[in-house]
């Protein structure tokens, strides 16, 4: 059976289907819109995901690409009129408005600085990719470097003061403000009554898992998608309601909801 006989036949699914006027559908972007690739800045989105997203966007009361990505990066890759929230919920732009946290300026140097001594002192192999307001610290295609990369972000947090989060072959530093997936996606749940729905891939998309959680305690129907990979944690196909074969299945399944 393929991917989307399989989204075709769910009755969740079909259930939300027909409930799509006022709901909140949110993804991220790598991992499940785009394929995962070496080279963080060449990813794309899969060939046809931008019109399905566009035509889908058009059927839910707020379709959102909610990601650790930069919005700066969003806005280049997505279509145009889509919610999107960047840099786990710092920097974000809806209804056509941009609008940024208002303590997180203050710590753009912070973070260029210590984007700059990890390229002169962290770990050879390790690539530094500096994100504004946040660093990621790579180590895929070394995944000999995990113990040390993940030693090195450990000084290099507490040194600046900044929160640690781990990632797909990678960790990311954030300034200290509570802000994640979750806080900006109960944001995006506020202006609408219909269900939720997250699609995510990785350990960053738990904390909107955990909005959801919040959310149907208190009434609100909610679905929690995860786009399969090799590198998936556990505790996401533990907490998945439907599990799809990575990006490919994720269009397959924004389809099926935009054909509805």
């Amino acid at each position: 059976m393929s991917t989307e006989d399989a989204v075709v036949e769910s009755a969740e699914l079909a259930e939300l289907a027909a409930d799509l006027g006022d709901a909140v559908l949110a993804t991220d972007f790598d991992g499940t819109l785009s394929p995962i690739v070496d080279d963080p800045s060449t990813a794309e989105m899969l060939p046809g995901a931008a019109e399905i997203l566009l035509r889908l966007s058009h059927r839910v009361g707020e379709l959102a690409v909610v990601s650790g990505r930069p919005v700066s990066f969003l806005t280049q890759k997505c279509p145009h009129g889509l919610t999107l929230v960047g840099l786990y919920g710092l920097e974000s732009i809806r209804g056509g408005e941009r609008v940024d946290h208002p303590t997180a300026g203050v710590w753009r140097e912070t973070m260029a600085d210590v984007a700059t001594a990890a390229e002169l002192q962290g770990p050879s192999g390790m690539r530094v990719e500096l994100k504004g307001l946040s660093i990621t610290l790579h180590y895929r295609g070394r995944p000999d470097l995990a113990d040390a990369v993940d030693a090195y972000s450990l000084v290099a947090a507490k040194s600046a003061g900044l929160q640690r989060r781990p990632a797909r072959m990678s960790i990311e530093l954030h300034p200290p403000i509570d802000e994640d997936k979750g806080t900006a996606l109960l944001r995006l749940a506020e202006d609408h009554e219909g269900p939720v729905v997250y699609i995510g891939d990785d350990i960053g998309d738990l904390a909107a898992f955990d909005a959801l959680d919040e959310l149907q305690a208190g009434g609100r129907r909610v679905m929690r998608i995860v786009a399969s990979s090799d590198e998936m944690a556990d505790e996401l196909r533990e907490r998945a309601d439907v599990v799809v074969e990575g990006p490919a299945g994720v269009l397959a399944l924004l389809r099926v909801l935009a054909d509805s």
